[in-house]
């Protein structure tokens, strides 16, 4: 099976290719189009900021590619991000594949960004099958609001989307590759699908 990583400029992807080698699997770091095309699952990884990285994916021509992928497709964090329309980081134009805003955590009275461990809620999706504990990993200060796409969701200052999906395309806002256990779980899922 050929999992292929999204290559740009986005940090991150060495954690998820450490996690993946952790399952077994040798990942293809690639923002090579056949390869992208021709991989039977694609992770789309990310930390940063939306701006700068939509600049970079349409300098690659990654934008008009990432939509038409008819493989699953997993987007981590910044890469569930910009699978939305729209960015309030930076007032950014994201892929579009969610018919979804991205909109910045406000509070006065609770630290952002959101960082640390928080439970899934009302996970129900092939995604979280057989999961050790319901525990992930958050770095965010941008969130996805829940909406008809969310197949999990938790509460950090309100609910939102810790996971949506549409299609072959799913998106969590957590980091599974440093979530332990059930964040191997859920890569493992994923490859799996």
């Amino acid at each position: 099976m050929k999992i292929a990583i999204i290559k740009y400029n986005a940090g991150n992807t060495q954690s998820v290719i450490f996690a993946l080698n952790r399952l077994g699997i040798e990942p293809i770091l690639t923002e090579d189009f056949e390869e992208l095309k021709s991989a039977d699952k694609v992770i789309f990884p990310g930390v940063g900021e939306a701006s700068t990285t939509m600049k970079h994916l349409k300098e690659l021509h990654l934008n008009e590619l990432i939509p038409d992928l008819k493989q699953p497709v997993l987007g981590i964090c910044l890469g569930m991000q910009l699978m939305c329309n729209h960015s309030e980081e930076n007032d950014t134009d994201c892929l579009g594949i969610f018919d979804a805003p991205v909109v910045k955590f406000k509070s006065e009275d609770y630290k952002i960004p959101h960082m640390g461990w928080n439970n899934l809620v009302e996970a129900d999706n092939e995604l979280f099958r057989t999961l050790p504990d319901d525990h992930m990993y958050f770095v965010h200060s941008y969130y996805v609001p829940v909406s008809e796409y969310t197949i999990a969701k938790t509460d950090y200052i309100n609910n939102f989307s810790a996971a949506i999906k549409k299609d072959n395309f799913y998106a969590v806002q957590f980091h599974p590759e440093k979530s332990g256990a059930q964040g191997a779980q859920i890569l493992k899922n994923f490859i799996e699908l």
